[in-house]
Order: C-alpha cells, then sequence, then structure tokens
C-alpha cells in the first residue's frame, strides 16, 4: 500500500487518495497540520488533520467529540443541525497503520452552507480518528460528502458526468494510511 500511496506532510505520512483527486494546497493556503483534497468534479472532499490527543475522552467519545469540534466550525451546532448515526471501532487487522492504540469510524450528517451563505446543504460526514497517545496525537481523516445541495448554494452546479466517490473510496484510504516518519509529531 505505501509505495502506491500519496505522500502527505512532506512524506512522514501516506495514504491512497481516490481518483478525480485536487490538492487544495495548490489552490488556497491551507493549515500545517492539514491536507485537504476535493473530487475534481463534485462537493466531496477528504481532511486530513493532525491534532492534539484528546486524553479527557476515551476512544469512541473521542470520536464524537471530534465530530462535535466540526459540527462548531461548520455552525451546525448553533442551530441543532447535526447528528452521530453510528461509531464503530476499527479492527486493527483492517488498517496498515499499526501505531494507532485504536480507530474509531464515526458517520454523522450536519447541515453546512459554503463560504457562510445562507443556503445550507445536507452533509453526510464520515470521519475516522487514529488515536496515538504515544505521540500525543489524534488524527482525524473526514470525507465529506454532500446528499442534498440546496438549489441557492453555490455548490448548486449539475454534473452529471461526475462519478463521485463512495464510502467504499474513503475506506481504502483508511486501509491504506501509513505513518513512515513519527518526527511529524513533533
Amino acid at each position: 500500500f505505501c509505495s502506491l500511496a500519496r505522500p502527505l506532510f512532506g512524506g512522514a505520512l501516506s495514504a491512497v487518495i481516490p481518483p478525480s483527486v485536487q490538492d487544495i494546497s495548490e489552490l488556497r493556503q491551507i493549515p500545517d497540520n492539514q491536507e485537504v483534497f476535493a473530487h475534481a468534479r463534485t462537493d466531496q472532499s477528504i481532511i486530513i488533520e493532525l491534532l492534539e490527543y484528546q486524553s479527557q475522552v476515551q476512544d469512541a467519545d473521542a470520536a464524537r467529540y471530534h465530530f462535535e469540534d466540526v459540527a462548531a466550525s461548520n455552525k451546525a451546532v448553533e442551530n441543532g443541525s447535526w447528528e452521530v448515526r453510528g461509531v464503530e471501532q476499527v479492527p486493527q487487522s483492517e488498517l496498515t497503520m499499526q501505531e494507532c492504540s485504536s480507530a474509531w469510524l464515526l458517520s454523522g450528517a450536519q447541515l453546512v452552507s459554503k463560504f457562510n451563505e445562507e443556503a445550507k446543504n445536507t452533509v453526510n460526514i464520515h470521519l475516522c480518528l487514529f488515536r496515538l497517545p504515544q505521540y500525543t496525537t489524534d488524527i482525524l481523516v473526514t470525507f465529506n460528502d454532500p446528499v442534498c445541495i440546496n438549489p441557492l448554494s453555490s455548490s448548486a452546479v449539475e454534473n452529471v458526468a461526475a462519478k463521485p466517490w463512495t464510502l467504499q473510496d474513503f475506506k481504502g484510504v483508511l486501509q491504506s494510511f501509513c505513518l513512515l516518519d513519527p518526527g511529524v509529531f513533533g
């Protein structure tokens, strides 16, 4: 997997990113703790973030904690327009990332607007939390999958030829995720 994968964070990590991808860092400034990829023709995105390990919350609750944090930054918390549909542990046998103490897959949805517009879109959010307490790091990999686009949103563009990413594509990212240089954690 690691040899077929795209280098992340200067080659410290890698993962197989699905086809039709646009590296957002080529378009705008991205924080150093993030890698952001968008589907070239749909409004889908995959975000990989290196975050501080949240020792005050345990495993499945940590996935919920980070989901709620994403909901807050999307302004979905203030109007109660978010839900967690499920959290499950990812078996270590399904992961290349053996350094994590555990990995948690959360599925949910949020009602969010793009660029602070009035129009809100329903976005299914799948996130995987890799817990690395030995590096005081939580790695969050998020798949944003819009399912209902408001006609007044800037995202409301008909794109019939686009082949969207699937949940299987996202699971492929997670299964191929590799740590190559722990020095990235400081």
